[in-house]
């Protein structure tokens, strides 16, 4: 049976199949809207998930999203080439609210799989923020072996750090990963690798919103 692997402080715990189903109450203070929330792929780019190889899927409470890799691994050692120990992607997002509402990303759920050998080490690395806006500055986790484990990390933001996104704008929600493996020291006969991908959709990314009511207008 497989253990699950933590990162630095990051939070571990036993993945579960299928989409997010949060149950964690809505930060920021407002309770999801009752309509219906869209999010259209822009755009996908980076070697870790060509065009069509990422997929989004809304929580049925409007509480979170998620996003579904297929071709996301990081890898060093035998037969890899320097270019397969750093993977990344970037994916803008379009994400369509009821009218009245906005919101912000309040905290960012990261799962795969590690199997690194002896002496070998891993990362992954996360930012996010809205087009126009800055970068919200990456987090890092770091994963030594041996190691052969599902992984979890989460990033959240305090409440009085939220960026919400403007009201009445469209804008994009801009997502960048990175995942990187080290050989180290491991036996030069070995491969280590580090995975944010599924076959099955049981391993996703989720993002957990914090939503907040627009001033109304005239």
């Amino acid at each position: 049976m497989l253990s699950t692997l933590s990162a630095g402080a990051a939070v571990a715990s036993l993945l579960f199949a299928g989409a997010a189903s949060p149950t964690a109450p809505a930060r920021g203070g407002t309770e999801p809207p009752a309509g219906q929330i869209t999010i259209d792929v822009a755009t996908v780019n980076g070697s870790g998930c060509r065009p069509g190889s990422a997929a989004v899927a809304i929580a049925p409470d409007n509480t979170a999203f998620t996003v579904t890799y297929s071709e996301y691994l990081a890898q060093a050692g035998k037969d890899t080439k320097p270019t397969d120990s750093r993977k990344n992607c970037q994916i803008a997002l379009n994400v369509h609210v009821p009218q009245g509402f906005t919101y912000a990303v309040a905290k960012a759920d990261y799962r795969g799989y590690a199997a690194l050998k002896p002496g070998a080490n891993g990362l992954e690395q996360a930012s996010y923020y809205f087009q126009g806006d800055s970068d919200t500055g990456r987090k890092s986790h770091t994963f030594t072996g041996p190691a052969d484990a599902n992984w979890q990390t989460s990033d959240e933001t305090d409440v009085s750090a939220l960026v919400y996104a403007p009201c009445g704008e469209e804008r994009y929600f801009n997502i960048n990963t990175e995942l990187r493996v080290n050989a180290g020291t491991s036996d030069p006969n070995t491969t280590s690798y580090m995975a944010m991908d599924s076959t099955d959709g049981s391993i996703n990314t989720t993002y957990h919103f914090a939503w907040k009511q627009c001033p109304a207008t005239r």
